[in-house]
């Protein structure tokens, strides 16, 4: 029998976005279930939706919960077997949903990653990898598709990024679903962290495809970017309980680098702020597991930082 899908759209204005974004989604060659979240945003997309698409399931939060609380909100409105989570600046190929949902047949499989591209044809994201601190890197960025398809990867992958992202529903069930203590950037890295460990396995689908705008909504690069990636990236030390452990040391030196890095380059301490309200948040998140199969242990501390340099690039 054919497995049954929700498409899950979380959005927070910008309708021309949404709109593409749900053109595409009309668009597929396989049935599944849209549900748009509206994140309590600043325009009329809420009954632009009602009287546009009333194939859609609405979500309309009373008050703004962040990426993690609107796909959450959009995931428990729904009950499909497979669960793809959208960005709203996202152009799905025709057979995206199609392609990820087939992916997803092997029961042993809890999450499906796209291969995401720039509008330039490059890129944008094949999964994410994660080296030994917990510090995740998007594979694949700025690369031709020909050398994402032919290269011999060098990092491992752990899960899909959230730009486009599909789950059983089943793995959600056993290891929870994104925590929304993050306020932005980590989400999914956290969860393809805990499903690494819960023993589900992560798979690449080259087939299926998308444009990602990249960046659209959330303004790449800006302090408030820069502020929100190091609130992330200082809960999951905290939550994993890196600085305790044999990586502890390496590290603290990475971070330090980094931030003194954005200091020199952005003259600000965003990334620094955001790191300190991140790990005293953390405190107060649940427990995670402490060992992780996914994890790549052969990403070294160069490495580390020159993967670090390419994502400020992209």
């Amino acid at each position: 029998m054919t497995a049954t899908v929700d498409v899950i759209v979380p959005v927070y204005g910008n309708w021309e976005l949404t709109r593409s974004c749900l053109e595409h989604l009309r668009r597929q060659s396989a049935a599944h279930n849209v549900i748009v979240v509206d994140d309590a945003g600043p325009d009329d997309t809420v009954s632009r939706l009602r009287d546009g698409y009333p194939e859609v399931t609405v979500v309309a939060l009373e008050r703004n919960l962040g990426f993690a609380g609107a796909c959450n909100a959009g995931i428990r409105a729904g009950s499909g077997e497979i669960v793809i989570l959208v960005n709203n600046d996202v152009d799905a190929a025709p057979d995206l949903v199609e392609r990820l949902a087939a992916a997803l047949g092997d029961p042993s499989v809890g999450s499906a990653c796209p291969l995401l591209l720039k509008p330039d044809g490059r890129v944008d994201a094949y999964g994410i990898c994660a080296d030994p601190t917990m510090a995740g890197f998007v594979r694949f960025n700025g690369a031709t598709v020909a050398e994402a398809l032919a290269k011999r990867p060098s990092t491992r992958l752990l899960g899909p990024y959230g730009a486009v992202a599909a789950y059983r529903r089943a793995a959600l069930d056993d290891v929870g679903l994104l925590d929304e203590g993050i306020v932005m950037y980590g989400e999914e890295l956290d969860l393809a962290l805990r499903l690494s460990a819960g023993g589900w396995r992560s798979v690449l689908v080259p087939e299926a495809r998308g444009v990602h705008l990249g960046g659209a909504t959330s303004g790449r690069g800006s302090a408030s970017q820069r502020r929100k990636a190091g609130f992330g990236r200082g809960y999951l030390l905290r939550a994993y309980g890196v600085l305790g452990s044999r990586y502890g040391i390496r590290a603290v030196v990475t971070e330090a680098i980094v931030c003194v890095g954005d200091l020199v380059l952005s003259r600000d301490i965003a990334s620094t702020t955001g790191r300190l309200a991140g790990w005293r948040a953390g405190r107060s998140t649940f427990v995670r597991p402490g060992r992780v199969p996914g994890v790549d242990r052969g990403i070294g501390f160069t490495e580390s930082l020159r993967l670090r340099i390419g994502d400020r690039r992209a």
